[in-house]
């Protein structure tokens, strides 16, 4: 395959720093919209879900565009795409009602589902081999660093008012024009529905699946959650609060730009085992902390290991799905990846009423410890040495 051009690869990077433009950018604005709507019932609820709705309808959108895009091709549902996600992203700043905000927030998360199911298709399409390993770091990477500048954006129009960080969803009537320009629309696969019928991945697909759900349920508490932890032990800037959540992405950018070199070293299933035990421990850090500095410590661990699990899971569902349904077992992994997102505050939110916040963060260090050692003994065992090179 010739070597793609670096205009198709920004257009690329750019595309995929929608997808966590879409969640994080509002999490500082939480707190002041909580207020907002403190009169309605079951506020504190509704306004974390106006952060999460996006993933629920990323969850039931992915695996319905990696259908179409298998048979249809991947470009024209991209741009249609883009022009939601501006539009709907943005009405946020201009609706009064939270239940309308909701409804803008889940078409958000129609027109996302679309397009990061499309730009991790479009990477298995374009790259092979080597060249695909580093590029899907360098996309995580990018993801993450645009994470730390819409967060941290955010976080400052938050503190002019809660209204603002939503017209930073307009960036996608940037990217729409580079899109049309510089990507291609790759062959289709040409077979029958009997023979795309006879089509499997390997088993070990599903633990990835199922793995990646319950990553980001875990994950999750720290873009919802931490803004209030924060808030409980004296941080009042909401810059402060973005800062906070944008070191975790910072941390995840380096990690995730170093996995080619980590993977060269190591398995999928030892890089999962190191990648839960520093969320362990930065999880750990988080529960025991009194102050701003101890809190900023535990972004950089939590998120230098999911920094090297995302790509981590991304690139073994691309070397094991078959070309001829490789937008189907992408879109089901978008769909695990954001029903974990949706899930988190629904799982923990009862947690919250029997345990403090810091508990609630010890007991998922916890469960991230068990994780670690559940993969450092299938890697250690007959059946993980055949299945994670």
């Amino acid at each position: 395959m010739e070597p793609k051009s670096w205009k198709l690869k920004l257009t690329l990077l750019l595309v995929s720093s929608l997808t966590i433009m879409s969640v994080i950018t509002i999490s500082p604005a939480l707190p002041q919209m909580a207020a907002e709507f403190k009169d309605i019932e079951n506020a504190a609820l509704l306004v974390k879900l106006v952060l999460t709705i996006p993933a629920l309808m990323i969850a039931i959108f992915s695996p319905i565009t990696g259908q179409l895009i298998d048979k249809y091709g991947r470009l024209k549902i991209l741009w249609g795409a883009l022009i939601v996600y501006a539009i709907s992203g943005s009405s946020g700043y201009f609706l009064n009602n939270i239940y309308h905000i909701l409804i803008s927030r889940a078409i958000l998360g129609m027109s996302v589902g679309m397009s990061m199911t499309i730009v991790i298709t479009l990477i298995a399409d374009y790259f092979v081999g080597q060249e695909r390993q580093k590029f899907v770091g360098i996309q995580i990477a990018f993801m993450s660093l645009g994470g730390i500048l819409f967060i941290g954006l955010g976080g400052v129009l938050a503190d002019i008012g809660w209204r603002y960080p939503f017209l930073i969803y307009l960036f996608a009537l940037l990217v729409l024009p580079l899109s049309m320009l510089f990507l291609e629309e790759p062959k289709l696969v040409q077979t029958t529905k009997n023979e795309v019928a006879n089509i499997k991945s390997p088993a070990i697909i599903w633990l990835l699946f199922f793995n990646t759900m319950l990553l980001w349920i875990i994950f999750f508490l720290i873009p919802v959650q931490i803004p209030f932890y924060l808030k409980a032990i004296g941080v009042e800037k909401n810059a402060m609060v973005g800062a906070a959540i944008a070191m975790s992405t910072l941390f995840s950018a380096i990690s995730s730009f170093s996995y080619s070199k980590i993977k060269g070293r190591l398995s999928f299933l030892a890089i999962f085992c190191i990648g839960y035990m520093l969320m362990a421990a930065g999880y750990a850090c988080i529960a025991l902390s009194t102050s701003y500095a101890l809190v900023v410590v535990a972004m950089m661990l939590s998120g230098f290991g999911m920094g090297m699990m995302i790509p981590n899971t991304n690139m073994w569902v691309m070397k094991i799905a078959p070309p001829e349904i490789r937008g189907k077992e992408i879109g089901k992994l978008t769909t695990f990846w954001f029903l974990g997102q949706f899930l988190s505050p629904i799982i923990i939110f009862p947690v919250l009423s029997v345990l403090p916040l810091s508990s609630t963060f010890m007991a998922a260090a916890g469960l991230l410890l068990v994780l670690s050692i559940g993969f450092m003994l299938f890697h250690l065992s007959k059946a993980g040495k055949l299945v994670a090179q």
